[in-house]
């Protein structure tokens, strides 16, 4: 029994006094917090910068720790930390980073210095990144800040006029793609010339899934050695798009939103009713009674104004809601962004909404990092037809937009009037686009060993678009169909693994930097189908039934386009890269990549791109590092090739076989299928080879910095459908690589700080480009094309002649037009023969020379000016050295159909009976040089008390305040893209002008 209770007495030790001791030593805990919460070192100050303005946004930590605040608005920041001996550390984007030791002091104020920050920024390359100090090639740089501002659907319109080099052309259309051409269009083939975009690492993703405030900066790569890193897809240059992530022990709420009124910035001066009235009444004519309504119990004249009638004054708006955080190990993000831009001709507009979410978590000591983003837009487009765009030019101003009865006015047989009416065109005809795209990414990086990194990344991406056309039984556009419906549905998916390695090491004065890396992508597009029908009993359900249509024998059309033509595409890549630097001073880099696509001929399915470039950072150089005038000063020199493989699939090079009519067999119609296309094993991509020189400088502290490049672009191997004999093909035309063309030019990029002070500062960047477009060679020794005629415009009797060619010799967009030489004795228009006589009935032969449409100069003046609290922007740019065709004028110049149709004010100085007034010539070839206004903005930044509001700002913004041209037309900002450059050829959507309101906030 003794043993028995002593077993009992130890087992409750054993158990008692560790919950004991846990309870002491909690007791003890709580007793000591009061006393550690005192041993906690409380600090306060201001950083300010070398001007002593408040710098907000600081991060002050305590070294060694996670600890740490952010300045407010003005400079000032509270912290505690561990102790009296702590050390700060005191962290600005663009500043030398300090470290203070508290010594006991409870405020603690420092002065942080500028960074020279035009050689520190960041510039993302392929595949990696590096500062602008040590780039060895032309790469243009544009911040968040610098963007350009305004309603931007697409964000490639951020870049106008910012980059020297970067030419972006855009109509008032909400729905219309920008143009955007790099150092020159290098291609024949219309909708090829369009950069190569990278989003965040994923080549080739949609820029315009991205909002605007989700950019945090756009990297351009324009030359050869930077571009051939993505070989057979990069000849048009590379475009490099980083989102905004959460830096170290952030958190950070922000709202950016705007609301924008738009109007047409400019119209078409065209005749009112009554002027049209006297000019007839002038001529001994009179409008048909159909032709010359009167007000309805009035008696009054119709006097219609049809551009009022069709465009309208609308809200634009956007709205972006952001969340940014980290911590120790994990960073994530997320996104969501509206935008709504109806257009401002009637029945068009887009509406877009986009989420963003990324999330990355680092492990094991931070050798491990692990990303995953997603991105996914849907937009609604509503298209109204380019048929408006004339037809609110030129229907006549005579007559009353609908008829006593409510019905609108409309000449369903065209006998008395030639145009239809707009409004009408817009009521009776419905264009709706529907997509929606998905973009995921996971990402891993791997540190293996000092200086060694490997890369392995995923993305899979999802475009699907539904498009729905109707046009009812009162459209003039399907006239007698009773209703005409089209649907199509298709959906692209894109799916592409990269895979590499960095290494990076440092050894005395040497540096060295290696990347070797894999590359597979598949595309999949053209996954759908279309359908066309007519003949509905009733209007009421539009597209939304089509089993409702009762289709005439043969009048139900499946659709045959690219869209829903089913293809898979592979692409396969190895690339290598290698960087050397020495003592701060030489660089050296050579990459070469080698590409793989099923799209090409089977000889000519792999293609190699190299590229090496040099740089002598003279600045570093002992003779000038005590100059007193140079910050920096290198010289570069670059030469790379690389491919454009861009509107390619894999049934490009391959005989295909298409429906080429309809036959009877048996008393049933039967659709032909024949050959429509020639195989060519041996079609391969374009090539094209850069060799750039450029300067790199900053003096005066960085107060005044530059760049100079100049380039020379060579482009061979150039596509097109050339003639074949019969006797040795199917077809007779063969798609293969024969032209060449030529760029060359000179780029100059000049940022100056000429004031700063402790309340005003004014920071101004000026761009210039020069670029020399020339057709080298149309022909070989196997295929032979003297030249390709292009822009056929048609219009009154002029539906066989062309207005441009491409000529040897020439640059891409050359006019070839008949030569106005002045009215005869009888008033009637006169040109030109190729012989050198006159006449008044030309024909093609006498199309001549006449200009070009390639601009001599392109430019961009940005100014930034702020004064304590405000601040103030202004951004002009323009182009000059282009020629305009104004065949939109030459169509409504026509003074014998005045009855039938409305004239333009410019036709008042015609003869009623010039018969040849419309005809295109080179009297409607205009200078289409212009200064722009592009922006102007006001705004006010708020000094805000609270730690937890960092930001505060209204704004108000101006968009294309004005224009200086000489111009007629609508405006000079005419598409420079594709084969037919410079026209304006009746469908151009008016330019507007916007009044913005915004917010910028953030927490």
């Amino acid at each position: 029994m003794n043993k028995i209770y002593f077993s009992s007495q130890l087992l409750n030790f054993y158990v008692k006094a560790p919950v004991a001791f846990m309870l002491i030593v909690i007791c003890l805990c709580l007793q000591l917090h009061p006393a550690m919460a005192q041993s906690k070192f409380s600090i306060q100050g201001k950083i300010t910068d070398d001007r002593n303005q408040p710098l907000p946004g600081v991060s002050i930590s305590e070294k060694g720790t996670k600890t740490g605040v952010v300045t407010n608005i003005d400079g000032l920041y509270k912290l505690e930390v561990s102790s009296s001996n702590a050390v700060l550390h005191i962290a600005f984007l663009g500043f030398d980073s300090k470290d203070i030791s508290i010594s006991g002091e409870h405020t603690i104020n420092a002065i942080l210095t500028p960074q020279l920050k035009q050689l520190n920024d960041v510039v993302i390359t392929g595949y990696g990144k590096t500062s602008k100090k040590n780039l060895v090639g032309a790469i243009s740089s544009v911040n968040a800040g610098e963007f350009t501002q305004g309603v931007v659907g697409n964000p490639s319109m951020l870049l106008q006029g910012k980059v020297p080099g970067l030419t972006i052309t855009k109509s008032g259309n909400p729905n219309q793609t920008p143009t955007v051409i790099l150092r020159g269009p290098s291609t024949l083939r219309s909708g090829a010339q369009e950069p190569f975009y990278v989003i965040d690492g994923v080549p080739g993703a949609p820029i315009d899934m991205v909002a605007p405030d989700d950019i945090a900066s756009i990297d351009v790569l324009k030359d050869g050695a930077s571009t051939a890193i993505y070989g057979a897809r990069a000849a048009n240059g590379v475009i490099m798009v980083t989102t905004r992530r959460a830096k170290t022990d952030q958190f950070r709420i922000a709202y950016n939103a705007y609301v924008g009124v738009e109007k047409v910035a400019k119209r078409l001066e065209m005749l009112t009713g009554d002027e049209l009235r006297k000019y007839l009444a002038d001529n001994g004519q009179v409008l048909a009674p159909q032709n010359n309504d009167t007000i309805p119990g009035t008696g009054q004249l119709v006097n219609t104004d049809w551009q009022k009638e069709v465009q309208r004054t609308r809200v634009s708006q956007s709205h972006n809601l952001s969340l940014l955080g980290s911590s120790k190990a994990t960073t994530y993000g997320f996104s969501v962004n509206y935008f709504n831009n109806p257009g401002i001709i009637k029945g068009s507009d887009l509406n877009r909404l986009g989420i963003r979410a990324n999330v990355g978590q680092r492990a094991f000591n931070d050798r491990l990092r692990l990303d995953f983003s997603v991105l996914n837009t849907t937009t609604k487009q509503n298209n109204v037809p380019d048929a408006v765009l004339y037809n609110m030019l030129n229907y006549l101003p005579t007559l009353s937009v609908k008829r006593p009865d409510g019905s609108y006015t409309e000449d369903y047989a065209g006998n008395i009037r030639g145009s239809s009416n707009p409004a009408a065109l817009i009521a009776n005809n419905i264009d709706l686009t529907k997509s929606s795209k998905f973009l995921a990414t996971g990402l891993a990086e791997v540190k293996i060993l000092e200086g060694l990194t490997y890369t392995a990344s995923l993305t899979t991406q999802r475009e699907q678009y539904t498009r729905n056309i109707y046009y009812n039984s009162l459209s003039t556009l399907a006239r007698g169909n009773n209703g005409k419906a089209n649907r199509v549905t298709w959906a692209n998916t894109r799916n592409i693994i990269e895979s590499y390695f960095n290494y990076d090491k440092t050894f005395g004065k040497h540096n060295i930097k290696l990347l070797g890396g894999y590359s597979w992508q598949e595309d999949r597009n053209g996954d759908g189908f279309g359908v066309t029908t007519q003949g509905f009993g009733s209007d009421a359900l539009s597209y939304n039934n089509l089993s409702l249509s009762n289709p005439p024998a043969g009048t139900i059309v499946f659709d045959n386009t690219g869209n829903t033509t089913l293809t898979t595409l592979r692409l396969i890549s190895y690339y290598a890269r290698a960087n050397y630097q020495y003592a701060d001073k030489y660089y050296f880099q050579a990459s070469l990549r080698n590409d793989g696509s099923s799209a090409f001929g089977k000889n000519n399915r792999w293609g190699y791109f190299p590229a090496v470039s040099a740089a002598w950072r003279i600045s570093q150089e002992s003779f000038l590092k005590n100059n007193r005038t140079f910050d920096d000063l290198k010289l570069r020199v670059s030469y790379g090739i690389s491919g454009n493989s861009l509107g390619f699939d894999p049934l490009t090079a391959q005989l295909q076989y298409s429906t080429v009519g309809r036959y009877y067999d048996n008393g049933q119609l039967i659709n032909a299928i024949a050959p429509v296309q020639n195989a060519n094993p041996d079609l391969k991509w374009e090539r094209t080879a850069m060799l750039n020189l450029g300067i790199d400088f900053s003096i005066l502290k960085g107060r005044i910095s530059g760049a100079i490049d100049v380039y020379d672009k060579q482009t061979s191997d150039l596509i097109w459908n050339y003639p074949v004999s019969t006797t040795q093909y199917i077809t007779t035309t063969l798609l293969a690589n024969v032209g060449k063309v030529s760029n060359r030019g000179i780029e100059l990029v000049l940022n100056a700080e000429p004031v700063s002070t402790k309340n005003f500062s004014w920071k101004t960047t000026v761009n210039l480009a020069h670029n020399t477009n020339k057709i080298s060679s149309l022909a070989n020794g196997q295929f032979t094309l003297k030249d390709i005629p292009t822009a056929i415009l048609g219009g009154k009797g002029q539906s066989g002649n062309w207005s441009q060619k491409v000529l040897e010799g020439q640059p891409l967009g050359t006019f070839t037009l008949f030569h106005y030489v002045g009215k005869d004795k009888d008033g009637i228009s006169s040109y030109q023969r190729a012989d050198g006589t006159i006449t008044t009935s030309p024909s093609t032969a006498d199309l001549l020379p006449a200009g070009n449409a390639q601009p001599k100069l392109t430019y961009g003046w940005s100014n930034n000016l702020s004064y304590k609290n405000f601040d103030l922007a202004l951004f002009f740019r323009g182009v000059t050295g282009n020629k305009i065709l104004n065949a939109t004028l030459a169509a409504v110049n026509t003074p014998t159909d005045a009855k039938m149709t409305n004239i333009a004010k410019y036709t008042l100085q015609e003869s009623y009976n010039d018969k040849n007034s419309f005809l295109i010539s080179d009297r409607f070839l205009e200078n289409g040089s212009y200064l722009r206004l592009e922006n102007l903005t006001v705004g006010y930044s708020f000094k805000i008390n609270n730690v937890h509001i960092s930001k505060i700002r209204l704004y108000m913004n101006v968009n294309n305040v004005f224009t200086i041209t000489k111009y007629t037309g609508i405006d000079p900002e005419i598409d420079l893209g594709g084969l037919t450059p410079g026209i304006d050829v009746r469908n151009y959507y008016p330019k507007t002008r916007s009044f913005i309101f915004g917010l910028n906030a953030a927490f």
